[in-house]
This record gives C-alpha cells, sequence and structure tokens, in this order.
C-alpha cells in the first residue's frame, strides 16, 4: 500500500479541538459541562452585516473572484489598518485567506525552506507550532513564564535574532495569555528588530481592537516606520466580529508578500466567496457599535475571571489586558490528588477537572508552557460564575 507523505507524521489535530470536542461529547451524553476551552467569541455581528451577504446574493455574478481578493474587501481592510495608525498600504500590500490560520500557513509557505529558524514566545498558539513543523522549519522558542508576566524581553528578543531566524512571528495581544505590550514595551522590542535585518517578521494582532485599560494596540510599525519592509501585518474577523464561521483572514505587508500569498491562494482556494467578502468588508466599514460593546462586556468578564482565580491559594494569574484569555499558572496543584486522582501536571489537571467538576479548560502544554492552563471566558455570561466557582471548589478539595 502506497505510504503517506513524511509531512502527515509531523502534522497533529489542534490540541484545542481536541479539547473543544470532548466537551462536546459529554454534554451530548447529558453531562452538565461548562467550556472554557475554544476561543469562539459567541456572539453575532451587526444586521448590517447580513444585510450585504444578502446584497450580494441578489446580484451574485457566479464567477471566480479575485486570488487577492475583492477590491471592496481591500478598501474596507486599507481603511481599518489607517484606523489602527498603519497607514500607506495599498491593494497591492494586501491579500486574503480562508482565516487568519490560513493566511498565516501560507506566509510560512511562502517564506521558510525546510530547515529555515522560525522563532516565537512561549506560551504559544497552538497553530504555531503545528504550522512550523509541517513545513519543516528550525523551531527556536522564547520561554516567557509568568513571572515575567508571559512577555518577551528585549534581552530575549535579542538573543534569539543573533541566531538570525527567517522568521520571527509576535502575538499582541496574545492567545493564549490575553496580555497585550504597552507602547513603550512595543517601541524596545522595535529597536532590537531593528538591529537585525535578515529577519521577516509576522504580526499576528487579530485581536488588535480588543484591548482593555485604555492601553492601546501598538505595532512594530507605528515605532519604526523603516520596519515596514519586513514586517507582514496579519488579521481576522472571526474575533472582533463574533465571525469564526465565515473565515475571512487578511494580510498587510511587503508588495513581494501579499504577491506571494496571492499566487499560494491562486494554486489552492483560488478566492473567497463573493458573498463572504461583501459580509466581511461591510463588517470592517460599517458601525462598530457590536464590537466596541463586545470589548466592554470582555473586560467585565476578565475582571471576575482574573479576580477568582487569583483567590485561590497558589495560583498566579497575570492581568490579561486584552482578547479573552487569562492563563493561571496552576502547578501548585501538581502532586496533589482529588478524589484519589492524583494530579502530576497539567493534562491531569484539566483531565480530573472536568471529570470531577464538568469545566473542560485546555492544558499548558499545548501552548508550550505546562504549568498553567488557558481559560477562554467566551460562555454565556450565566454560566461564568458557576464555572468558576467549580474551579475554585476543585483546588479547595484537594488533597
Amino acid at each position: 500500500m502506497p505510504q503517506l507523505a513524511k509531512r502527515m507524521g509531523r502534522a497533529k489535530p489542534s490540541a484545542i479541538m481536541v479539547v473543544a470536542e470532548t466537551a462536546q461529547r459529554l454534554k451530548a451524553e447529558g453531562r452538565d459541562i461548562i467550556s472554557f476551552s475554544i476561543g469562539v467569541p459567541n456572539f453575532l455581528p451587526g444586521e448590517h452585516v447580513y444585510a450585504a451577504a444578502r446584497k450580494a446574493l441578489d446580484v451574485d455574478s457566479g464567477q471566480y473572484g479575485s486570488n487577492r481578493g475583492a477590491a471592496g474587501l481591500l478598501d474596507a481592510f486599507i481603511g481599518h489598518l489607517d484606523g489602527l495608525g498603519l497607514t500607506g498600504y495599498a491593494r497591492a500590500n494586501c491579500a486574503t485567506g480562508v482565516g487568519a490560520k490560513h493566511i498565516l500557513y501560507n506566509l510560512a509557505e511562502a517564506l521558510l525552506d525546510e530547515g529555515d529558524g522560525f522563532a516565537f514566545a512561549t506560551p504559544y498558539w497552538t497553530s504555531y507550532m503545528d504550522i512550523a513543523e509541517i513545513v519543516g522549519a528550525d523551531v527556536q522558542l522564547l520561554p516567557c513564564p509568568a513571572e515575567q508576566d508571559y512577555k518577551l524581553t528585549p534581552e530575549q528578543l535579542d538573543a534569539a535574532l543573533a541566531r538570525r531566524p527567517k522568521l520571527f512571528l509576535f502575538n499582541n495581544p496574545s492567545n493564549p495569555t490575553g496580555m497585550v505590550y504597552t507602547k513603550d514595551e512595543v517601541a524596545a522590542l522595535a529597536d532590537v528588530v531593528a538591529r537585525h535585518p535578515d529577519t521577516w517578521i509576522i504580526t499576528d494582532d487579530i485581536y488588535n481592537t480588543m484591548v482593555f485599560d485604555g492601553v492601546g494596540y501598538h505595532n512594530f510599525v507605528h515605532a519604526r516606520p523603516e520596519l515596514r519592509d519586513r514586517v507582514i501585518f496579519v488579521d481576522s474577523l472571526s474575533k472582533t466580529y463574533g465571525m469564526p464561521g465565515w473565515r475571512v483572514g487578511l494580510m498587510a505587508g511587503p508588495e513581494v508578500v501579499a504577491q506571494a500569498v496571492t499566487t499560494m491562494n491562486s494554486n489552492h482556494i483560488t478566492s473567497l466567496p463573493e458573498v463572504v467578502a461583501a459580509a466581511a468588508a461591510a463588517a470592517l466599514s460599517g458601525p462598530q457599535d457590536v464590537p466596541a460593546a463586545r470589548c466592554a462586556e470582555f473586560q467585565g468578564k476578565r475582571d471576575q475571571v482574573v479576580a477568582a482565580l487569583n483567590a485561590i491559594p497558589g495560583v498566579v494569574c497575570p492581568v490579561p489586558q486584552g482578547a479573552f484569555y487569562a492563563f493561571p499558572d496552576i502547578s501548585c496543584a501538581f502532586g496533589k490528588s482529588h478524589a484519589g486522582k492524583v494530579i502530576n501536571n497539567d493534562v491531569e489537571f484539566c483531565a480530573v477537572l472536568l471529570e470531577a467538576k464538568g469545566v473542560a479548560c485546555v492544558p499548558g502544554s499545548a501552548f508550550g508552557e505546562p504549568r498553567g492552563l488557558r481559560i477562554s471566558y467566551t460562555c454565556p455570561t450565566p454560566q461564568l460564575a458557576p464555572g468558576l466557582a467549580r474551579i475554585q471548589e476543585f483546588f479547595a478539595e484537594l488533597e
């Protein structure tokens, strides 16, 4: 029998989806499950988005769309970039994809040859490692533990870039930690990047409008405009607009990179469906009241989550200032037991917590930080307090 390609031995299913599917199965079996696992925003976009989709259907041409992206969507994205202070981009600097994950995969294929260095901080979003392994990159991890608020320091970055990786990926606000870099922190890192001209930079900033406490969103290009020739900005509609199922990812960067992604599109997806592009353009250019309201709601949920977690003796949870995640260090539970079941690590912690209390979380080791776990607080508001109370009860019952 013929064999699969060797790269399939490096490919793994998403660890996040494995937990989410387990929670869904238990719920279908009648268990009372509260899921803090998958990062789905759990709200819908404004009516103007659906109106744009219906209008697009009414005038549907039935033809192929642009490999780069529909002109209206590209223009709406450029307007969004202008609003973020990232000015001067044209259609030739932009490209679209079937979600930000697709954009990131295209970029990895376009920028990395097998064995090229690919650097990013831990904790990291699970797909970074998955994509890196599929394309055969030399992964270079930069550990950022809770003791440094899960943030990369200029000294760490300088040492990493001195190794001349082909690509450095920077995620701000962060999934899985929710941490946000301040203007000064971004500027200090940008100064380091400027000293190392041989590395491409991807800024995966899909939570750029979901920032709390007035910290604001900041990019390397803001601090160092000359980095525009090496920085590739990645965005998505999934989280900000409650549109994960619409599958719209976007990028802006050097023209040669945007053209490479466009060429990749021409060889697999061809284009986004025109109805999807119309809805996405309306989301970006239309009223922003829904995402603004949801951002305020998530900030309130953040306060509730952090207060509950940091009230647990031994648990340390740095305060996230964006996205909708918290990432507590729960290593104080290791070596203890619950109802006779010993907890040696984060995976066992999550398994016992799910079985005992019906609360689903993703183990931190899925993100490269085995002392923690990720809590996505996008669940319906009535479930949040009971879910947190169950976690507190669980810790109180450890022996």
